[in-house]
């Protein structure tokens, strides 16, 4: 099983066009916003610190090098090829190292395992971007990766950022600009509802550790000026079965 041939396309067209530069994409938010944040919620979760970390769905990178800075070994990875690539120009100094990965391939996570053995994962808003068929898919991938010591940080928009996001979409100017090559490209963010996500993780083999409501930071702003934060939810997640940290 692969991600089907739109969903792949939607995203090449999306990041080809895409500006480079921190924060030319809607959700390129600082670190300080986002990853921060995140590894301080994750950190007391961490069996081991010292594996590799996988930052799952990079996109450009900002919060790859981010997490570069505070793990050892820091991979990348990305179902979009032109991601990648602005992932690397991003990072001359190469902190981290990125590549292609169709997680939705078990073969492809498995022979990532298999070459970097147990992995502690990072993944920002991929599941609720995927197409239904993928979400599964894309769980059971982290689940792989981790392996029998890795943990891994999941942040998704809730099902209310939906709303949030059409309300932006509907109104009088239309969509904010960074929205609209989201929008553009057919990609459609929010689209898991609640409910179903913990579902989700448990027939992955994922048993959720801790769990939490923290907006998502993104680079755009109101008319006003204020900074839009969309509804989203966190959980620090463990391969069924293993010892608690």
């Amino acid at each position: 099983m692969s991600v089907t041939n739109r969903y792949r396309e939607a995203w090449e067209g999306f990041w080809r066009d895409a500006p480079e530069g921190e924060g030319a994409v809607i959700w390129d938010a600082e670190p300080a916003l986002t990853a921060e944040r995140h590894l301080a919620l994750f950190a007391p979760h961490l069996a081991d610190p010292r594996l590799p970390l996988v930052d799952l769905g990079c996109g450009s990178g900002t919060q790859t090098r981010f997490l570069a800075g505070r793990f050892d070994r820091v991979l990348g990875a990305d179902l979009s090829a032109a991601a990648v690539e602005l992932a690397r120009r991003s990072d001359p100094g190469e902190r981290a190292a990125y590549e292609r990965l169709d997680a939705t391939d078990p073969a492809a996570v498995r022979a990532l395992r298999d070459r970097i053995g147990d992995a502690n994962v990072y993944v920002r808003g991929v599941i609720h971007q995927s197409e239904p068929a993928d979400r599964r898919p894309v769980a059971e991938a982290v689940a792989t990766l981790l392996g029998d010591r890795g943990r891994a940080f999941l942040v998704e928009l809730s099902e209310a950022a939906k709303g949030v996001l059409g309300g932006l979409a509907g109104g009088p100017a239309g969509p904010p600009p960074k929205l609209r090559p989201v929008l553009a490209h057919g990609l459609a963010p929010a689209e898991v509802a609640d409910a179903a996500f913990d579902d989700l993780l448990h027939a992955a083999g994922l048993t959720v550790l801790a769990s939490g409501e923290l907006p998502l930071s993104t680079t755009e702003y109101t008319p006003g000026g204020e900074r839009i934060e969309l509804p989203a939810h966190w959980v620090a997640v463990a391969p069924d079965g293993a010892r608690r940290s």
